[in-house]
């Protein structure tokens, strides 16, 4: 098998209202869109995004009423602190404010207006009180 590109389907109450979290913040372009449906994606290595209206009926059936919970969607980034001022300045909310953990991962979460997770990450040295 060789995997070509990779696609996160989420099920939300409002496609419209994550598409445009995910288009006017994030920089994802619409790919393709119907009524209850919208695929986006980048031009580098994130990961697409298939937007499903919950309750769409080209789901399963014990699909359908579920809604995307329970998930980060995380990037790797460069300019964490840009981009975590960048996001604050259009007025979206830091759900999790940046910081670091002992063991070098800095980070920080906004959250979509259907409540979908999305953790913005940097690697850096472990803090040098790690092992201490």
């Amino acid at each position: 098998m060789q995997i070509t590109a990779s696609t996160a389907s989420l099920t939300v109450d409002d496609v419209a209202a994550s598409q445009r979290f995910f288009t006017t913040h994030l920089g994802y372009t619409e790919q393709a869109a119907a009524d209850g449906f919208a695929s986006l994606t980048r031009d580098d290595a994130a990961l697409d995004i298939v937007l499903l209206a919950r309750g769409t009926d080209v789901l399963p059936a014990d699909q359908r009423d579920q809604r995307a919970s329970g998930l980060i969607l995380a990037f790797t980034t460069t300019g964490l602190e840009t981009e975590e001022k960048r996001l604050r300045s259009e007025g979206v909310d830091i759900t999790m404010p940046l910081r670091e953990e002992p063991w070098g991962e800095r980070l920080f979460q906004v959250t979509d207006p259907n409540g979908v997770i999305v953790q913005f990450v940097e690697w850096v040295r472990p803090s040098a009180h790690e092992g201490a």
